[in-house]
């Protein structure tokens, strides 16, 4: 990643950087910086987001200010929490509001105060607390997305205590109703944002609440599913992509999970899979859901 001026340095004049960009091989993510094409490409849109932050940091001196700290989505994935459905900007808390050209287009300012109790460093810059990270979130986002974040944030290590401090000295506040009901329903068993979000559908749908994570024996060992109804031996596993595509060759993952579900078929369990399209599809999955619970 360079900026522009550090581009000047290595030898490029103003014209070479621009037919750099013109021909795709240079890139730039915001004003005066710049990266690679190729390593853009090769990352996820996470690891894009991420990117975004770090050429704010590295960035020029037109767009950025002192004195802020890196706050909100941004701080949450500095944390390295589950987002989903959110917006790729860089976001900042300042205790006074600087004018929004200072901040720069791809920035969104936040005005609210923060004392050095409310500041880490992660990955070299400053951002919120995971504490404070996601009682903003939680306040900024619509219900779904802020479970996700809680959730996540509880499984990572965040205080629940600590949390509903603030959610109870922050009454009158925007968004803390929507804090609050993310806390009364926060899960930290969930091990992705598509688990919560199905866990959230379910509940939403009046559908019979499952148990998350359940674990069950079979003749290949003790296995563990991502939702089950354990009187009516019928299981829910969410396939998202993160499952099959993060960790270890795709065939081998999948060539394993049906080695699973085939034991704890013999067992006498039945399986539901959904994918994220089936998320946005309710009453099919309500049908199928109470279809298969009987």
């Amino acid at each position: 990643m360079w900026r522009t001026d550090e581009l000047l340095r290595l030898g490029f004049n103003s014209r070479r950087v621009k037919a750099l960009v013109d021909s795709g091989e240079l890139l730039r993510i915001r004003y005066g910086c710049y990266i690679r094409a190729s390593k853009w490409q090769s990352l996820s849109l996470g690891g894009q987001a991420r990117e975004r932050i770090m050429a704010h940091a590295h960035g020029t001196l037109t767009t950025s200010t002192g004195g802020f700290i890196y706050s909100h989505l941004s701080a949450a994935r500095l944390h390295g929490l589950f987002v989903w459905g959110v917006d790729d900007k860089v976001h900042v808390l300042h205790c006074a509001r600087p004018s929004s050209d200072r901040w720069g287009k791809d920035v969104r300012g936040h005005s609210e105060s923060f004392t050095e109790d409310d500041v880490v460093p992660v990955q070299g810059l400053r951002a919120t607390t995971l504490d404070r990270t996601i009682f903003d979130c939680a306040r900024m986002l619509g219900y779904p997305k802020a479970l996700v974040i809680m959730d996540h944030g509880l499984r990572v290590g965040a205080d629940i205590n600590a949390l509903e401090d603030l959610a109870a000295s922050s009454s009158g506040k925007r968004g803390v109703r929507t804090l609050r009901k993310a806390l009364a329903n926060a899960d930290p068993r969930s091990e992705s944002a598509g688990e919560t979000l199905t866990r959230e559908l379910m509940q939403r749908l009046r559908i019979k609440p499952p148990q998350p994570q359940f674990e069950v024996q079979s003749r290949m060992g003790r296995h563990r599913m991502d939702f089950a109804w354990e009187e009516e031996k019928l299981a829910l596993e969410f396939d998202g992509r993160t499952k099959y595509f993060d960790f270890n060759p795709t065939d081998e993952v999948i060539f394993q999970e049906r080695r699973r579900e085939k034991a704890l078929v013999e067992e006498g369990w039945r399986f539901i899979r959904i994918e994220w399209k089936d998320l946005f599809q309710e009453r099919a999955f309500k049908e199928r859901v109470l279809r298969a619970l009987g």
